[in-house]
């Protein structure tokens, strides 16, 4: 790839997506956009380039999207997190609060946002109303995630006896792998909604509770982390939580959270 494709690839990224393809990376871009590439019958990487900056649809810049980024995730990915969300649940319960807002801001295919609802199903009986938002760029992953159908492979993170509750089983014709389909009780706690975190103010109004932004940030320079810091800071209510994974840091930036452990932050005030 010549370093003017490179560079309009890495100017749409971002201006589009917030996302900060450092130099050095042509090799891997021009790798990872092949497929599309091929798949869509163009001469090369400049073309797909000029594809992308004219299509009115969007379409084509989700696919460029999610070939650029990793969308690796799996069901209580860093378990820690989700003890944590139990705690804080716990807590608010105990000092009366019964209803709850959640948001799980980069929740590709589904696995994080249904992991919460696993968890905060077992700790909230009747009388609790909770609600989880979940977003991402991608309206391909988003389409998975609402469907809420996984394979057996990709279920085998989830402990036996909640598998059982929160899922329903399939068994697969042979040469077929068995499915497993989330409660739909369980999955109307849960809404998808298509966001670009990279373009504040954000159009939620918040008092949230818990906030995972996890495996995102890596993607974005030091002015777009701030901004939606700021605005997670913003929408989480006094003592609510930012979960990152524990491959991000907030370094860097500005905020009045406060660290309480690796990766978790806390809003000051409420319920500690």
């Amino acid at each position: 790839m010549d370093a003017s494709t490179f560079n309009r690839l890495r100017e749409l990224a971002y201006q589009k997506a917030g996302i900060d393809l450092g130099p050095g990376k042509e090799a891997l871009v021009g790798a990872r956009v092949a497929k599309r590439v091929r798949a869509l019958g163009l001469a090369d990487e400049r073309g797909y380039a000029e594809l992308i900056a004219e299509d009115t649809s969007g379409l084509e810049l989700i696919e460029f999207l999610d070939a650029i980024s990793t969308n690796f995730t799996s069901f209580f990915r860093e378990a820690d997190h989700f003890e944590g969300l139990k705690a804080l649940v716990r807590a608010k319960a105990a000092a009366g609060q019964r209803r709850f807002r959640f948001w799980s801001a980069a929740c590709s295919s589904g696995e994080e946002p249904y992991t919460m609802a696993m968890t905060l199903a077992e700790v909230m009986g009747p009388g609790f109303d909770w609600r989880i938002l979940a977003t991402d760029i991608s309206t391909r992953v988003l389409a998975t995630a609402a469907e809420g159908e996984y394979a057996s492979a990709q279920v085998q993170t989830v402990p036996a006896l909640l598998r059982t509750r929160y899922f329903q089983h399939r068994h697969g014709v042979p040469e077929e792998e068995d499915v497993y389909r989330i409660d739909a009780g369980l999955k109307e706690r849960v809404i998808f909604r298509r966001l670009n975190l990279s373009a504040p103010p954000l159009p939620m109004q918040g008092p949230l509770d818990a906030v995972f932004c996890r495996n995102v940030m890596i993607y974005f320079d030091t002015r777009v982390r701030q901004g939606l810091i700021s605005e997670v800071e913003r929408l989480l209510c006094p003592g609510g939580l930012l979960f990152i994974s524990h491959t991000e840091t907030l370094t860097g930036v500005r905020s009045g959270l406060v660290l309480v452990q690796p990766s978790v932050y806390r809003k000051p005030g409420g319920t500690e």
